[in-house]
């Protein structure tokens, strides 16, 4: 059994600190995905677990095993990066086999875990090709061919679908996540993706700026967003965030219990509505909760994005089903929703108590 841990586990370049003691418990066999926007520190995190970034503070474990003071090679684990990292004079079959030559193993069985591999990742015909006359997707499955063969207690993902089309991409998904399932084999994947870690992790740690916003399950990190960041970042298109001073001309149709809370003794400084578009929708002026003008919208066939300008100049989006139709660019567009699906987050961005 593989569990990996992270405690308490800090990284500074100089005086600068970019990872804020972060703690992570990874059970055998699950896939973790490490999400957030560039510059938050899930590459360096995933680096520091592999090796090629000093631990500052704090302790790393790779099975029963700290691994903060050992080299890469000697931590069981196999990495995919994002380029591939293929070398270009060999031909497939090498690429796979390298790893397994440089440590001596005997020639009979890396012909048999090459041959292994390959058959599981559909890559029999392509042995014999040198890796520019492969497509991106059958690169990328040869560099996680080279690593499944190493046989690793850990895989490493960093942004490896990031260099693949939109429809690879979603193929590559379904691929890295049958495949780590049927190995059993425990993961660590890094993307900046939203979409890539709702669909991949068992679990997903939301980084902001060095620090675990949140770790949880993908739809329980959805519908129970702790932060702004986490409930703005997770969702797409992103969650709507409001002064309470939109609703004033409205005041008298909110639920009771949402007035009250939204202007009762409670101040609203610095708190922030947050809704998601898809628990908006367009309805009649008498139902309204909030109306603003159409700036544009964008039919995608199931669905339609609509885009409102309220008062004040606030932005809104609305998530619409695609058969509704949709008012003109300057009409007046009228909005209602539930109570039950509003966000409130005080002037941190802390997520608080509703009514």
């Amino acid at each position: 059994m593989t569990e990996i841990s992270l405690k308490s586990v800090r990284k500074s370049f100089g005086r600068v600190e970019v990872i804020h003691g972060v703690d992570i418990e990874i059970g055998d066999g699950e896939m973790i995905v490490i999400v957030g926007p560039s510059g938050c520190g899930k590459s360096t995190l995933l680096r520091m677990v592999a090796g090629l970034e000093t631990v500052t503070a704090g302790e790393i474990s790779i099975g029963d095993r700290i691994v903060n003071a050992l080299e890469p090679m000697e931590r069981d684990i196999a990495m995919v990066f994002q380029n591939y990292a293929l070398y270009p004079h060999m031909n497939v079959y090498d690429n796979m086999a390298y790893g397994l030559k440089i440590s001596k193993t005997p020639k009979a069985e890396i012909a048999e875990r090459v041959a292994g591999a390959a058959k599981l990742l559909q890559l029999e015909d392509f042995l014999m090709r040198k890796p520019r006359q492969l497509s991106g997707g059958q690169r990328q499955r040869v560099a996680m061919g080279r690593a499944i063969v190493r046989k690793p207690s850990v895989f490493l993902f960093d942004e490896p679908l990031s260099n693949l089309d939109a429809k690879l991409r979603g193929q590559m998904r379904l691929e890295i996540k049958t495949l780590q399932r049927k190995l059993g084999i425990t993961a660590l994947y890094v993307t900046h993706d939203q979409v890539e870690a709702m669909t991949l992790a068992d679990r997903v740690v939301v980084m902001n700026s060095g620090v675990a916003e949140q770790v949880g399950a993908p739809l329980d990190v959805y519908r129970d967003p702790r932060t702004a960041f986490v409930a703005g970042f997770i969702g797409s298109p992103p969650m709507n965030f409001l002064d309470p001073a939109v609703f004033g001309e409205s005041r008298s149709k909110l639920p009771q219990s949402l007035s009250a809370w939204l202007f009762g003794n409670r101040s609203e400084n610095g708190l922030s509505v947050g809704i998601r578009p898809e628990h908006l929708s367009l309805c009649d002026e008498a139902a309204a909760l909030l109306t603003g003008q159409l700036t544009y919208s964008e039919p995608l066939g199931a669905e339609t994005l609509v885009h409102l300008l309220l008062p004040a100049g606030k932005p809104l989006t609305v998530r619409q089903d695609g058969q509704v139709s949709v008012p003109d660019v300057g009409e007046d567009c009228h909005v209602c929703f539930n109570e039950d699906d509003v966000c409130l987050f005080d002037e941190d961005g802390k997520r608080i108590a509703g009514p």
